[in-house]
C-alpha cells in the first residue's frame, strides 16, 4: 500500500474514532445522570455502616438494629460483621446527620471520582498516550464493574468495595510514581480493613517498586527497608483487625460470619439453603461461579404463555468477558516480572471466591468480586494497548458502556428476575 492509501486509512479511522468517542461520551453522560438521580433519591437506613459509624462515635462495637441481612447476633448484641474502615470514612457524616445519614451513594461516587483521577495520573506515569488513557479511563468508569458498584454504594457491600478500590488505587499510584512506600502500605492497610483480600496486593506492589534488573529477593539494606516501609503499615492494620475481632467476639480469628442471622428466619431461599446445607465455602460452588465469571452472557428473561412477558435482568450478573470484553486485550501485555506477579496475585484473590457460596449476588451485567483484582488487570491492560490497539479497544469499550446503559434502563423498567 502506498503512502496515499495509508493516509486515507488513517484519516478514515480518525473520523470513526471521533464518532465512537462522541457516542461513548453521550452514553457515559446518560449513566452519569442515572448516578446523580440515584444519589438524590437515596433513602436513609439502607446501609448498616451508618450504624457501625454511630457505634464507634459512642464508644461501642455493636448496636440494637440492622439495616440489611448480613448482621451478626452474638451475646444478645447486633454486630456489623464487615471490616471497619468504610465506617470510619463515614463517621464525620454520621456525626452530623446521625445513623439516618443518606449519603452513602454520594460517598461511593466521591471515592470513585478520586480513584479515577489517580488512574489518570498512573497512566501518565506509564507514558500511555493521552487518547489511549482517555479510552482506558472511560472504559474503567462506565464499562467495568466499577460503575455498578458505585451506583449501589447506598448498600453496605458495594460501598465497602468502592472504598477499597480507592485505597488500592492510591497504593498503586504511590508505587508507580516512585512515591512514599509507607503511604502505599497505609493505603493497602486501609484497603484490607475494607476488603480483606486486599492484603494480597503486597507482593505485586513490591515488585512494582523495584527497578528493572533488581532481584526480587535480596537481603541488602535498601531492599529490606523498602519491604518494611511497605509491609509494616499492613502488619499494623492486620493487628488492628485481630484486636477488633478479639474485642467483639473474644477470638482474634473470629470475624463474626458464623453468627449471621437471616433477615427472615422462615425464609428458605437458595442462598440460605446453600449456607445452611452446604456451607460458606465448598467445591460444589466452583462450576456455578466459573460459568458466571467467564461464560454467562447478559441475561434478560422472558416468560408467560408465549414467552413474551418481560421478567427482568438476572441478579447473578453477566461474566466479565461478556460485559467488559475490552479486558481481553490484556493478553497483549508484556510478560515481565510485574505482570506475572500481578497474574499470580489475581489468581490468589480469585481462588477463594470461586469456592464461595455467593458469586456477588445481587448484581446485574457485572461480577462485582472482580473489583477486588481489577486494578491489576487495568495496569496490565494499560501496558498492552498502545496506539496500534486503540481501534479495537475503542469499539469494545463503547459496547461495554452501551450494555451498562441498557442494563440500567431495563432495571429501571422491569427490575430483576423474580425468584432469584
Amino acid at each position: 500500500m502506498d503512502d496515499t492509501g495509508r493516509t486515507a486509512l488513517s484519516g478514515g479511522w480518525f473520523m470513526r474514532e471521533r464518532l465512537l468517542l462522541g457516542l461513548a461520551l453521550a452514553l457515559s453522560l446518560a449513566l452519569m445522570g442515572g448516578l446523580v438521580l440515584h444519589i438524590l433519591g437515596e433513602v436513609p437506613e439502607t446501609n448498616s455502616y451508618a450504624l457501625l459509624a454511630d457505634a464507634f462515635l459512642n464508644g461501642r462495637f455493636s448496636g440494637d438494629r440492622c439495616f440489611d441481612g448480613d448482621c451478626a447476633l452474638y451475646a444478645g448484641r447486633i454486630y456489623v460483621i464487615f471490616p471497619p474502615a468504610p465506617a470510619v470514612v463515614a463517621m464525620p457524616f454520621v456525626a452530623v446527620f446521625g445513623p439516618g445519614f443518606a449519603g452513602f451513594a454520594a460517598l461511593g461516587a466521591l471515592a470513585t471520582a478520586i480513584a479515577l483521577y489517580l488512574w489518570w495520573r498512573i497512566f501518565e506515569r506509564l507514558d500511555i498516550d493521552r487518547k489511549m488513557a482517555a479510552w482506558l479511563l472511560l472504559a474503567l468508569a462506565f464499562g467495568s464493574p466499577l460503575y455498578y458498584v458505585t451506583i449501589r454504594s447506598d448498600q453496605i457491600w458495594f460501598y465497602a468495595q468502592a472504598i477499597a478500590f480507592l485505597f488500592v488505587t492510591a497504593a498503586l499510584y504511590e508505587v508507580v510514581r516512585g512515591g512514599r512506600l509507607w503511604v502505599a502500605g497505609l493505603s493497602i492497610g486501609a484497603a484490607f480493613l475494607s476488603r480483606q483480600m486486599s492484603v494480597l496486593y503486597l507482593p505485586f506492589l513490591f515488585a512494582l517498586a523495584l527497578a528493572p534488573g533488581e532481584p526480587l529477593i535480596s537481603f541488602r539494606r535498601d531492599h529490606v527497608v523498602r519491604a518494611l516501609k511497605l509491609g509494616l503499615p499492613v502488619a499494623a492494620a492486620v493487628g488492628l483487625y485481630l484486636l477488633y475481632n478479639e474485642l467483639r467476639f473474644g477470638n482474634p480469628l473470629d470475624t463474626g460470619y458464623a453468627y449471621i442471622r437471616p433477615a427472615d428466619p422462615d425464609a428458605h431461599n437458595w442462598i440460605s439453603l446453600r449456607i445452611g446445607e452446604i456451607g460458606l465455602f465448598s467445591p460444589r460452588y466452583l462450576f456455578f461461579n466459573l460459568v458466571h465469571l467467564f461464560a454467562e452472557g447478559f441475561h434478560f428473561g422472558f416468560g408467560g404463555r408465549y414467552m413474551l412477558e418481560p421478567l427482568g435482568v438476572s441478579p447473578m450478573g453477566a461474566s466479565l468477558l461478556a460485559a467488559s470484553p475490552f479486558v481481553l486485550l490484556a493478553l497483549f501485555a508484556p510478560m515481565n516480572r510485574q505482570v506475572v506477579i500481578g497474574l499470580v496475585t489475581i489468581a490468589a484473590i480469585l481462588a477463594p471466591t470461586l469456592l464461595y457460596h455467593s458469586n456477588g449476588f445481587s448484581q446485574h451485567n457485572v461480577q462485582r468480586y472482580v473489583l477486588d483484582w481489577l486494578p491489576i488487570l487495568i495496569y496490565a491492560l494499560a501496558l498492552a494497548v498502545g496506539s496500534r490497539l486503540r481501534p479495537a479497544f475503542a469499539v469494545l469499550a463503547v459496547y461495554a458502556v452501551a450494555l451498562n446503559l441498557v442494563t440500567m434502563a431495563l432495571l429501571a423498567q422491569f427490575g430483576s428476575l423474580p425468584g432469584t
